[in-house]
This record gives structure tokens, C-alpha cells and sequence, in this order.
């Protein structure tokens, strides 16, 4: 096809905004779903997308309009996925900003505009929902010309529920966004902006052809994993695979591979002829990092190789998702598993419970630690159980997020609070509108427990945010280790630091006064600093009248059973053992409530 009638853009907006209903009317208008096929959230595929109204893999398809061939991908809009949209960007020269005209501009939206501006891409910016009584277009489109520093005439104003102005978005599209731009000289580059596993042809990579053609049946390079392997088929999508000769430059369309695994072809990665290699990969590719570590442990010990089969058919298409197994004298065999962030541990977990039928006990998450020893020897632990003994401790470097929250004016005061109770450090406002723009920086572990909802519950959920990684500092970092009837639960174990770990003891042994359920004995829940103890709680034990079988008021006949029980109970209490309830193991997450 003729490169000057080829379009590729992205849909890029903040959760629930309305970017798969958007979509969705595209698909509808330029005919390329029936009728009879069109559902709701077409692109959204998985099961979990439809239900949590989110968007989690990125989607392309491509579209005939007025001569036109329309590239579109749909982009996950959470954080946790935001390097996936990163390179999907990359692969496109325009993008429609999506805007709730109820809502206004959020956190995501305003981290996604800045990847596409870095890009350098075309912006056309969309208010959605104008159907609604709530929305509040005058608003809103202030938000936007502030942001981008366009004109009014520029926004097109739609209801992606009712259709309503959609066709504007897909002229917009032809007019404004330009044809594509392609590498200089005849080399074969194709930018995987996606992958997946299938079950019977193996990985389909998803990409964006940069320069050359790329036949099918061509043996193909991976340029930064150096994986090769031959491409089996070729084709677009619109939005069923629909199998082509070859793939040319500035298209959008999928290679089926035989590779066994997503990890041997990874999202930026540069596809190239085996034959003619490219020189040079193209720019962006980076390996993608969990820094989100929970224990996954089955609550039937029979059921661990299931989940260790569950874990091995999630990570062939997910190629972040790294684990390794953990044993628990509590819980028994288990798996630490990195993840994204917190929604992309929250959407394994689902898919494990559901796809798998696993019953699964999951730790309290926590970050990533870089020890420095007195050695000099450097460790990367994930867990606070694995730190080594204080005494070879030179430092501890926790890692910190640089985050951004977008909120009301009148809830400034309590969000600076907020991150100041985090240890955070606030470094600058800034305002749209009539709304101010909160940037700061805090320990990752501090955001990762119970930040996002008293952020929600202190601002009446108006307030959102949206974090990336920073970098790791040194701080004065202590494990605090929790003993139920004196003996140490390793997956309770946590990392705090030295000013809030008091508090933390305290929580902690609090919570589990409530979730564990009392014995025949008395029990001592316990936090300590090593061999310091810094909470104590008691679990009172149950009581059994055993005098009630005693039909005389005989005093000696009932102190003599009496004293035959206390002696019962402390043996107990020596060699009695506690059940630990599954729930024990998530009490951080809700610290405060």
C-alpha cells in the first residue's frame, strides 16, 4: 500500500475514561466489525478486562476508512504498564488523548501526554462523555488547552457510548497526524511494541515495520536477546488475523514465530533478517524490571506443583512476570513472584485463582533492597527474611518512587500530610485550572501497603496518582521480625525504618490479636530489632469450667482440678502449636484501618 495512505495512532487516556468504547465506534463506523459480531470492549479480551472495566494488554488493528488504512492500538492505562505504552507510542506518530468530561484531567493522562510528547507525537485531544448531565465541557477543555497549548477549535467533543462526533476523530486523524516516518536505507527493522503466547502456534509478536519488508517464511533476528527463528506467517490485523506475502514499511500487523516463550522476544526488542541484519537496533529497548516481590504459597502443600505449572504457562506470554521458589517453616513451599506493581500482582493473583482453581496464601508485598556488606559484597534481596545478620551490614539502599498527585485545591493540606507521614519529601506545586499538581518523592515500600486508599478516602476519591521508580538511597533500615508463643513467622518479617518501626510493631501485633484465633493456651504475640523485643500483645486462652462436671460445692475437689488444668496449660504453652490464619499474612496492607 501507497505510505502516504497509512495511518498509525494510539488511544491514550486515564483508567475508565472511555478509550475501549471509543474504540469500539471506530471499529463500528469504518465497518470493520459486523454488526453481528460488535460486543462491548471488543478489544479487551481477557475475561478480567471486561470485569474490571481496565484495559491490561495492548491491542492493534487496523482499519479502512476513505482510502485510508488506519493503524490503531488500544493501551493498557495503568501505571504498572506503562513501559508497554511507552513503545507503542514509538510505533505510532499520532495519539488521541482521551478526557472524561466529568472527571477532567487525571494523573495517567498527564504521565501518558509526556511520553507522547517526548515522542514527539501528534496530539488530538478528546473530551468524552459529553452525554452525560455530570460533564463539564467548558471546564475541562480549559484543563486541555492549558496542558497542551492548543486551541479550542482543536478539540473534538465526543460520546464514544452514543457515537456521537466519532467520525470527526477519524477525519482528525487523516488530516492531522502524518504518514509514517521510516529509518533511513533499505535494512529490514520491525519494532516489537507486544508479544504473546499462543498455546498452538507459539509466540506472536506484534509489530511496527521501520524500514525493509519482511517476508513470510524469512528466517528473523532478535537484535537484543539474539534469538532466532523464522517467521512462519505474516499479516495485519483487523481485527482476526488476516494472513499477508509480506509485511511492508510503516505498516502495523503480527509474526507467528516458533519461539517457545515471550522472554525470547521481548516488548522493544528489534526484529531483522537473519540474511541482511540491520546494523543498528532501533532506540528505546530496555529490560523491564518486577520491583513488587509477594510470597504466592498454597494453602494444600499438594497443591504446589500446580502452582508451579500455573506460574511456568503465565510467564511463556508475560515476560516481567520472574519467580523463585521459598520455603516457609509456617507455610511450607511456596513462590516469590516480582511483579509490575500492586494491579499487576492483584490481575496474576485472579488468574491464578480462577484459570487454576488455586487456593493461595499471599504475603504481604514488599520492594527490592540493595545490601552493601562490610565485605564490600553487594546483595539484591527481596524479602526481609533474607537479610543477612546486622553485624555484616554496612548500608541498606531502599528504593524511592517519584510520584505525582492530581487533586482539588482544597485537599492540599491533607495530601502533604499524607506523604509526610510516608516520609516523603514534597518537591513542587503547580496548578491547572482549578486544580493543583503535587509532585514528591517517597520509599517505594511506604506506597506500596494501604497509600492509594487513604489518598482516596482523604480527598473524597477526587484525587489521583501516578508513580515511576526513582532511584535507591541509603537509609537507617531495620528488619522487624514478628514471634507468635516465641517462635519467629519468617513471612511475617518486614523491612521499616529505624523512626517507624516501633509503630509498626505495634500495628502489627494489634492486627494479629484480632485475626488469630484464641487457644487452649495463653499466647504472646511479639515484635522485635533483633534480639530487642519493641510490642507485645496477649492472647488470652479460653477458658473450659472444668468444675462444672462437679455436682458437690467441695472446695478441695475443685481447686485440685482447677491446678490439674493449670498445669495442663503450661505444658501446652511449651509445646502447644499456634494456627496461623491466612489473613495473619496481609495485616500490613491495611495498616491504619
Amino acid at each position: 500500500m501507497n505510505i502516504d495512505k497509512i495511518r498509525n495512532f494510539c488511544i491514550i487516556a486515564h483508567i475508565d475514561h472511555g478509550k475501549s468504547t471509543l474504540a469500539d465506534r471506530m471499529l463500528e463506523i469504518t465497518g470493520t466489525v459486523a454488526k453481528r459480531e460488535m460486543k462491548s470492549q471488543l478489544l479487551d479480551s481477557m475475561e478480567l478486562e471486561r470485569e474490571k472495566g481496565i484495559t491490561i494488554k495492548l491491542t492493534p488493528v487496523c482499519m479502512q476508512y476513505k482510502g485510508y488504512s488506519l493503524n490503531l492500538i488500544d493501551t493498557p492505562g495503568h501505571v504498572d504498564f506503562s513501559y508497554e505504552v511507552s513503545r507503542s507510542l514509538q510505533a505510532v506518530e499520532g495519539a488521541i488523548l482521551v478526557v472524561d468530561a466529568t472527571q477532567g484531567i487525571q494523573a495517567q493522562t498527564l504521565a501518558n501526554v509526556y511520553l507522547a510528547l517526548e515522542q514527539d507525537l501528534t496530539i488530538i485531544p478528546v473530551i468524552n462523555k459529553i452525554d452525560l448531565p455530570a460533564s463539564d465541557v467548558p471546564r475541562v477543555s480549559a484543563e486541555i488547552m492549558n496542558l497542551l497549548g492548543c486551541d479550542e477549535s482543536e478539540i473534538i467533543k465526543v460520546s464514544a457510548k452514543t457515537g456521537e462526533h466519532v467520525d470527526e476523530v477519524l477525519d482528525a486523524i487523516i488530516d492531522r497526524v502524518p504518514a509514517p516516518k521510516l529509518e533511513e536505507g533499505n535494512e529490514t527493522k520491525a519494532l516489537i511494541f507486544d508479544s504473546y503466547f499462543d498455546d498452538y502456534r507459539g509466540v506472536v509478536l506484534y509489530v511496527r515495520m521501520f524500514g525493509g519488508s519482511l517476508p513470510k517464511n524469512s528466517n528473523i533476528t532478535m537484535m537484543a536477546t539474539g534469538s532466532k527463528d523464522i517467521a512462519l506467517e505474516v499479516g495485519i490485523l483487523n481485527p482476526k488475523m488476516s494472513p499477508r506475502q509480506t509485511l511492508e514499511p510503516g505498516e502495523i500487523g503480527y509474526i507467528v514465530t516458533n519461539l517457545k516463550a515471550t522472554r525470547e522476544a521481548k516488548v522493544g526488542d528489534t526484529v531483522t533478517l537473519t540474511k541482511n541484519p540491520a546494523t543498528k537496533a532501533l532506540p528505546g529497548y530496555k529490560n523491564v524490571r518486577p520491583f513488587v516481590y509477594a510470597g504466592f504459597f498454597p494453602v494444600s502443600n499438594d497443591q504446589y506443583k500446580d502452582l508451579k505449572d500455573a506460574l511456568e504457562k503465565l510467564s511463556l506470554a508475560d515476560s516481567a512476570l520472574q519467580y523463585e521458589p521459598e520455603n516457609s517453616p509456617v507455610l511450607g513451599f511456596g513462590l516469590r513472584i516480582g511483579f509490575l506493581g500492586l494491579l499487576h500482582m492483584d490481575i496474576i493473583r485472579e488468574r491464578l485463582e480462577r484459570e487454576f482453581k488455586l487456593d493461595l496464601i499471599v504475603t504481604n508485598p514488599s520492594t527490592d533492597y540493595h545490601v552493601l556488606l562490610t565485605s564490600g559484597e553487594e546483595l539484591d534481596i527481596r524479602s526481609a527474611s533474607d537479610l543477612p545478620d546486622v553485624t555484616f551490614v554496612e548500608e541498606i539502599r531502599e528504593p524511592w518512587a517519584k510520584g505525582e498527585i492530581i487533586t482539588p485545591k482544597e485537599y492540599i493540606g491533607a495530601i502533604l500530610e499524607l506523604i509526610i507521614g510516608k516520609r516523603g519529601i514534597q518537591k513542587n506545586i503547580s496548578y491547572i485550572d482549578t486544580r493543583a499538581v503535587i509532585d514528591f518523592e517517597a520509599p517505594m515500600a511506604n506506597l506500596l501497603t494501604d497509600f492509594y486508599d487513604q489518598l482516596k478516602s482523604s480527598t473524597s476519591g477526587y484525587a489521583s496518582f501516578n508513580y515511576e521508580l526513582g532511584g535507591y538511597k541509603a537509609e537507617d533500615l531495620v528488619r522487624v521480625d514478628v514471634l507468635v508463643a516465641g517462635e519467629k513467622i519468617d513471612a511475617l518479617s518486614v523491612m521499616a525504618h529505624r523512626s517507624e518501626a516501633d509503630a509498626i510493631g505495634r500495628t502489627v501485633t494489634k492486627k494479629l490479636k484480632e485475626v488469630i484465633p484464641r487457644q487452649n493456651f495463653e499466647v504472646a504475640l511479639q515484635a522485635a530489632i533483633g534480639a530487642r523485643i519493641i510490642a507485645r500483645e496477649t492472647l488470652g486462652a479460653y477458658r473450659k469450667d472444668v468444675t462444672v462436671k462437679i455436682h458437690t460445692g467441695d472446695r478441695d475437689r475443685k481447686a485440685k482440678l482447677t491446678e490439674k488444668q493449670k498445669r495442663g496449660k503450661a505444658r501446652m504453652k511449651r509445646f502447644g502449636k499456634v494456627d496461623i490464619p491466612s489473613e495473619a499474612f496481609t495485616v500490613l496492607l491495611k495498616r491504619d484501618s
